[in-house]
């Protein structure tokens, strides 16, 4: 093994450039599948809730163990999990394309070709992004390290955020010139370009340094086994899965509060000198409609505050240990989003307020889940005398799979339960009065319970800052 643990910046930024591509699929997914398959595709709201829900859950309890075992089993001359991140860079920008095309079929052949292509991009994000995120577990040993790698890392995904949720939709009605289907074809297709270059970034700048002792050889069965005694790990997974639901639930809700709730003259005033000082320095980038406009500023304030978030993450973690510090300030963060319920539609600037300061301490916390999984790794190593990094991510896949699927199933399903004529993007449907309602309950009440479940559940997480300096002491020795 490698006994240089020190990153340079270049590998940390190689390494963020790969979750960069990876979610400039992921954050479409959360963002604007339901509203795809509604609006766009023109599938009614359940179909699109089952097909999110059962693809995603196959792929979640299916694809992701598989893979993780696989991917714990590959050896070549570039590691374990580097090869998963070249072999799959370009299939998986086909297969985003793919999920968001519009075929003109029957309407039974829609559903049976959003259930194939769906499946077929989660089954290649599970072979990339796990693998990626294993990678993180085995470029250095120490925790510090691995703190500032994840803050490396999260940033890019902020960025890859910003993008799709504040000029993605902005840029499929323009480049499109108003025909939804055919810009989203045309976006998908440089995103696809874009992210199949990050990821071989990724792959050329990276190196894995820690190598399972060679005497180490374990079963499938041993490393599931070694799982279900990990108590650390059942949270883990328990809390990422809750987190996920959160995530795609109101991620995917904003587009339909803002087409729903907001009240789009009070909307238009507020945002008006912003767009206005964009016009004056040559750069308008929203167009004329004042709802995506509106949409995609709220989601930018969030963003940036998510960045600047994150800049504190490292800071904190180091100082008072990762449980605690995650467990403040995602229930913090959720406050936020609770506050959502009592905002009548005219109350703009408080809406926007409320996502800046909740943006602020989710992004605290966003670089901590994966390092702590990362930990969680470590804690079974420590304990067992066997290290299985890429299962114990696959299992958190797993959570991830099954939170995204639940939450964007719910978005389809609970908003068509309260009356969302699925319009195709062929017309301009008016909606039943409860649809606002609707959407106010996806922004605030309904996002905010998993959360608030997932911060009682990190009380019984035993990793502590104690702990994870003596699990990096113990290994560090046994290393040598």
């Amino acid at each position: 093994m490698n006994n240089s643990q020190k990153i340079s910046v270049i590998e940390k930024i190689g390494y963020s450039l790969g979750d960069l591509a990876a979610n400039l699929v992921f954050q479409t997914l959360v963002t604007y599948l339901a509203y795809f398959y509604t609006d766009i595709y023109g599938l009614k709201a359940e179909d699109a809730s089952v097909i999110t829900l059962v693809v995603g859950l196959i792929a979640g309890f299916g694809f992701n163990p598989l893979l993780g075992a696989l991917a714990d089993r590959t050896h070549t001359k570039w590691g374990k999990f580097r090869p998963w991140i070249l072999f799959t860079a370009v299939p998986l920008g086909i297969a985003a394309l793919l999920a968001f095309s519009t075929p003109d079929f029957s309407y039974k052949g829609k559903v049976i070709y959003a259930a194939v292509t769906y499946s077929l991009l989660l089954l290649l994000y599970a072979s990339n992004n796990l693998p990626y995120s294993a990678l993180s577990g085995v470029i250095t040993g120490d925790m510090g390290e691995r703190n500032s790698i994840s803050s490396y890392r999260f940033v890019a995904v902020m960025f890859s955020q910003f993008f799709v949720q504040v000029f993605m939709l902005p840029i499929i009605l323009s480049v499109g010139n108003g025909d939804k289907a055919v810009g989203i074809e045309i976006v998908m297709t440089w995103l696809a370009i874009i992210g199949a270059i990050m990821l071989l970034i990724t792959f050329f700048t990276t190196k894995e340094r820690v190598i399972p002792k060679p005497e180490q050889k374990s079963s499938l069965k041993e490393d599931v086994k070694d799982l279900f005694k990990n108590k650390p790990w059942v949270i883990m997974l328990s809390v990422t899965a809750l987190i996920f639901i959160t995530l795609a639930m109101k991620g995917g809700s904003y587009v339909y509060y803002f087409n729903n709730y907001v009240d789009e003259a009070a909307l238009k005033n507020f945002i008006a000198p912003i767009i206005s000082f964009f016009d004056s320095v040559g750069m308008n980038f929203f167009g004329e409609d004042a709802k995506s406009a509106g949409f995609g500023l709220f989601n930018a304030g969030g963003i940036i505050m998510m960045i600047v978030g994150i800049t504190f993450s490292k800071r904190f973690a180091d100082q008072y240990g990762k449980r605690d510090v995650f467990a403040a300030s995602l229930f913090i963060s959720t406050l936020f989003i609770i506050l959502f319920i009592f905002y009548p539609p005219k109350s703009v600037g408080l809406m926007f307020l409320s996502q800046i300061c909740h943006g602020f301490f989710y992004g605290i916390s966003t670089p901590i889940l994966w390092t702590m999984i990362a930990d969680v790794a470590d804690y079974s190593e420590w304990k067992n005398n066997r290290r299985a990094t890429a299962i114990i991510f696959s299992a958190m896949m797993v959570g991830l799979k099954v939170g995204l699927s639940i939450g964007s199933s719910l978005v389809a399903l609970i908003i068509g339960k309260y009356g969302y004529i699925s319009s195709g993007g062929t017309q301009h449907v008016i909606q039943p009065e409860t649809v606002a309602v609707g959407a106010k309950m996806l922004v605030s009440i309904f996002p905010a319970i998993p959360f608030i479940v997932a911060c009682g559940l990190l009380y019984f997480y035993e990793i502590n800052k104690k702990m994870e300096v003596q699990i990096e002491k113990d290994l560090a020795e046994r290393r040598k």
